[in-house]
C-alpha cells in the first residue's frame, strides 16, 4: 500500500472521529450508553464512506516457475509407416522418460498435410508438409520457451521448404532420422508438366524428366500412353555424369473427354523402388474456349488482376482492348468486361447490345456516372459522391450459382464514387457494401438479366488489393480466381439459371481428394437448407449430402482409383444432375525409398538443434536433461487487489446509518 493512500486513511479516521465528537459530545453534558452507541454507529458509516472514496489498494506477487515446452512432432505419412514400429518406440521412451517431464512441459503433435493433435498413429497421410508443422508451433509457442524433436523421414512433398524455412525459426530442433539412409541404385520419373485441358484437334505438350541415381551407364526405354494406347516411345542414355533428362513431346487432341497419360520408364536389374518409375496424369479434351474482352481506355493493376484470374482456368483466354476496336475484332469475343466505361465506349456498347452477349461492368473513380445512366438501361447509378472505401458482405443466399467456397471477409476495401444503384429489371445482390462498419442495402456487385442477357456491375474499383489478400492469407489465388472464373462462366452461358447447381473436379490427382459439392434453391431461388440431396454413384451406391453451412456436401475421400459417373438428385422433386469423375491412381509419399537425412541435418544446424536416429533415444534424452542449457523459467506475477470489497462496504455505511436513525428515532432524539 502507498504512503499516500495510508496518509489519507489517517486523515479520515481523524476527520469522522471529529464530526462524532462535534455531534454527540461538544457541549452534550449527557453520555449514556445510548450516546456511546450512536456515535459509534456515526463513526462506522461515516468512515467507512470516506474508505470506500479512498478505495485502498495492496500489491501483492506470486511466484511460479514455467517449464520449457518440449513438443513431439511425429510425421503420420504413407512413406514411413514402414517404420512404424521405431516412431511408436521413441515415441514412447521420449514421453514416459522421468527426467524429461520433470524439466519440459511435453506436447505430442501428428502431422502430414497438416498438423494435429496426437492421436493413434495410421501412417495414412498422402501428403507431407513439415514447413508446415514448424511453423504451426512457432505460432503457438512464440511466447515461451519452446524445443522440437521431429520424427520424420525428411521427404516432404508440398509446402515450402522447410530446409530454407528452419532459417525463420528461433527454436532449436532435434529431427529423428526415421527410414534407410542407404542411396539405392532407381530411376524414376521425377516430374512430369501438362496443361488440364487441351482443345480438340490440337497437340497439347507434355514435358517431363527422367532422374538416374547410382555410377553405371544405363539405357532404359521411355514410353507415353494415352487411355491404354503408346503414343510416344524413346530410349534414353543416362549415367552418374548425366543423371536427368528432360523429354518434350506433343500429343495430339483427338477426341473430347478426360484422357488418361501414363508414363513410363524401364526398371532397373534388382531396382527396389520401381513405384516411381511411373507417373500417371489427366487431361481433359474440350471443343471450345471461353474469348473475354477486357475493354479500358485505362492502365491499372486491377485489369491485370482480372486477366490472371480469368486465364488461371485454360479453358478461357482474355485480351486487353480498346473500345475503339473493329466489330471483326470483337466477333471473336464471348464476354466482355468493361473497365470504368466513358463516353469513348459507345461504338463497343452499341455492338454488345446488338449481339446480346454478356457484360462485367466495374465502375470506379474515373467512370463517367452520367454516360452510363444513359447508355444502358439496365441500372440507374446516382452521381455527385464523395470518393469513399467500401467493404465487400456476401450475400450467403445468391441463387444463381454456387459462391459457398468464397470468403470476402478479410478483403481490404474498394474506393467507390457512386450512389445508390437502382436496377430497372431481374436482379440479385453477389455483393452488398459495407460502410465504416454499417452494413447497407446497397449492392456492391450485383447480376442483371433482362431480356435473358446477363450482365454484373461491381461498383467499386481496387479488385487487384483482394487478388494480393488472397496470396496473403492462402500463399495461392485460388478463392479469388474461382469467384471471378464462376462469374465469367456465369456470363458467358447462354441458359437461364438453375435451381440445383453441382462442383467437382474432373480429375482428382490421388485417392482420398474427391469432393462433390451442390447447392438447392426452392421456387423463390432461395437457398433450402432443409432440402434432402443424394448422390448416385454408378448407378448403384447411394450417398447423402451433408449440409455445410450454404452448400451441401458428398465427401468421396474412401474412393479407389477409378472413373465414376454420378448423379445429385433432390428427394420429392424430379430435379437432378450429372457429371462424372477420375480418381488417379498416385501416392507421392511412395515414391520415396530413403530418407533426406541431408535435409534434417541442415535443419538442425539451422536451428542450433542436432540430429539422432531411433536407436539413440538415449542419447537425446542426455542432451536435453543434463546440463543447464533447457532449465525452467522463474516468473513472477504482480496482482492489485482492493483492500475491501465495496459491496461490503456500502452495506456497512447503510447498515450504520439506518441503525442510527431507528435508536434516535425511538428514543425521541429526531
Amino acid at each position: 500500500m502507498q504512503i499516500q493512500t495510508l496518509l489519507l486513511i489517517i486523515l479520515a479516521v481523524i476527520i469522522a472521529l471529529v464530526i462524532v465528537w462535534f455531534q454527540y459530545f461538544y457541549k452534550n453534558k449527557k453520555r449514556d450508553k445510548t450516546t456511546v452507541l450512536l456515535s459509534f454507529l456515526r463513526f462506522t458509516g461515516v468512515f467507512s464512506l470516506f474508505l470506500l472514496l479512498i478505495n485502498p489498494k495492496f500489491k501483492s506477487k506470486s511466484l511460479s516457475v514455467e517449464k520449457v515446452n518440449l513438443t513431439i512432432l511425429v510425421d503420420n505419412s504413407s512413406s514411413v509407416a514402414k517404420n512404424k514400429a521405431s516412431i511408436q518406440k521413441a515415441i514412447d521412451q521420449l514421453k514416459s522418460n522421468d527426467e524429461l517431464a520433470d524439466k519440459f512441459a511435453i506436447k505430442t503433435y501428428q502431422f502430414g498435410e497438416s498438423i494435429r493433435s496426437f492421436d493413434s498413429l495410421s501412417f495414412s497421410d498422402k501428403k507431407t508438409d513439415i514447413s508446415n508443422a514448424l511453423k504451426s508451433i512457432s505460432e503457438v509457442y512464440s511466447k515461451s520457451n519452446t524445443v522440437a524433436v521431429l520424427l520424420s523421414d525428411g521427404n516432404q512433398t508440398i509446402g515450402q521448404d522447410y530446409e530454407f524455412y528452419s532459417e525463420q525459426l528461433n527454436f532449436p530442433i532435434y529431427p529423428i532420422i526415421v527410414g534407410d539412409t542407404t542411396k539405392f541404385e532407381d530411376v524414376r520419373i521425377s516430374q512430369v508438366n501438362a496443361n488440364k485441358y487441351a482443345f480438340l484437334k490440337n497437340k497439347f505438350p507434355i514435358e517431363f524428366y527422367v532422374s538416374y541415381q547410382g555410377n553405371k551407364n544405363v539405357s532404359l526405354p521411355v514410353n507415353i500412353a494415352v487411355n491404354g494406347k503408346n503414343v510416344y516411345k524413346e530410349q534414353v542414355k543416362l549415367s552418374n555424369s548425366v543423371s536427368s533428362k528432360k523429354i518434350n513431346t506433343l500429343i495430339s487432341a483427338t477426341e473430347v473427354g478426360v484422357k488418361t497419360i501414363s508414363i513410363n520408364v524401364g526398371s532397373l536389374e534388382n531396382e527396389k523402388n520401381i513405384v516411381n518409375n511411373k507417373k500417371t496424369i489427366a487431361v481433359e479434351v474440350i471443343d471450345e474456349k471461353t474469348k473475354v474482352a477486357i475493354v479500358s481506355t485505362l492502365n491499372h493493376p486491377d485489369i491485370g488482376a482480372l486477366k490472371k484470374a480469368i486465364e488461371s482456368n485454360e479453358q478461357r483466354s482474355a485480351v486487353i482492348i480498346k473500345p475503339n476496336a473493329k466489330q471483326d475484332v470483337l466477333d471473336d469475343f464471348d464476354v466482355f468486361v468493361f473497365y470504368q466505361p466513358t463516353a469513348s465506349f459507345t461504338t463497343v456498347y452499341d455492338f454488345v447490345n446488338n449481339k446480346k452477349v454478356g457484360v462485367f461492368t466495374i465502375v470506379g473513380t474515373n467512370t463517367d456516372l452520367v454516360f452510363l445512366n444513359k447508355i444502358q438501361s439496365k441500372f440507374n447509378v446516382n452521381t455527385d459522391y464523395p470518393t469513399q472505401e467500401v467493404l465487400g458482405v456476401l450475400n450467403t443466399s445468391f441463387s444463381r450459382y454456387d459462391v459457398s467456397n468464397f470468403q470476402a471477409d478479410n478483403y481490404p476495401p474498394l474506393l467507390n464514387s457512386s450512389g445508390e444503384a437502382i436496377f430497372s429489371g431481374i436482379h440479385e445482390s453477389l455483393l452488398s457494401m459495407n460502410i465504416r462498419g454499417v452494413d447497407l442495402s446497397n449492392s456492391l456487385l450485383a447480376i442483371t438479366e433482362p431480356d435473358d442477357v446477363k450482365n454484373a456491375v461491381l461498383f467499386g474499383e481496387g479488385i487487384w488489393k483482394w487478388r494480393l489478400q488472397d496470396y496473403r492469407n492462402h500463399q495461392n489465388f485460388e478463392n479469388f480466381d474461382q469467384f471471378i472464373g464462376k462469374l465469367i462462366l456465369f456470363l458467358s452461358e447462354t441458359t437461364t439459371k438453375n435451381r440445383l447447381n453441382i462442383e467437382y473436379k474432373s480429375v482428382y490427382e490421388g485417392v482420398g481428394n474427391a469432393k462433390v459439392n451442390a447447392t438447392y434453391f426452392d421456387e423463390t431461388f432461395v437457398f433450402d437448407s432443409k432440402a434432402k440431396l443424394v448422390l448416385k454413384l454408378n448407378n448403384t451406391k447411394e450417398i447423402p449430402m451433408l449440409l455445410k453451412g450454404n452448400f451441401y456436401q458428398a465427401d468421396l475421400s474412401d474412393l479407389e482409383a477409378g472413373d465414376y459417373n454420378f448423379t445429385v438428385s433432390v428427394e420429392g422433386q424430379k430435379i437432378n444432375k450429372s457429371g462424372k469423375f477420375k480418381i488417379l491412381d498416385f501416392d507421392v509419399e511412395q515414391q520415396f525409398l530413403a530418407s533426406n537425412n541431408n535435409k534434417l541435418e541442415n535443419l538442425a544446424t539451422n536451428t542450433a538443434g542436432k540430429v539422432f536416429y531411433p536407436e539413440k533415444i538415449g542419447e537425446l534424452i542426455s542432451e536435453l536433461t543434463l546440463g543447464s542449457k533447457y532449465l525452467p523459467t522463474q516468473k513472477s506475477t504482480g496482482k492489485v487487489s482492493s483492500l475491501v470489497d465495496f459491496r461490503l462496504l456500502l452495506a456497512l455505511i447503510i447498515l450504520s446509518f439506518s441503525l442510527e436513525w431507528f435508536i434516535r428515532k425511538y428514543n425521541g432524539l429526531i
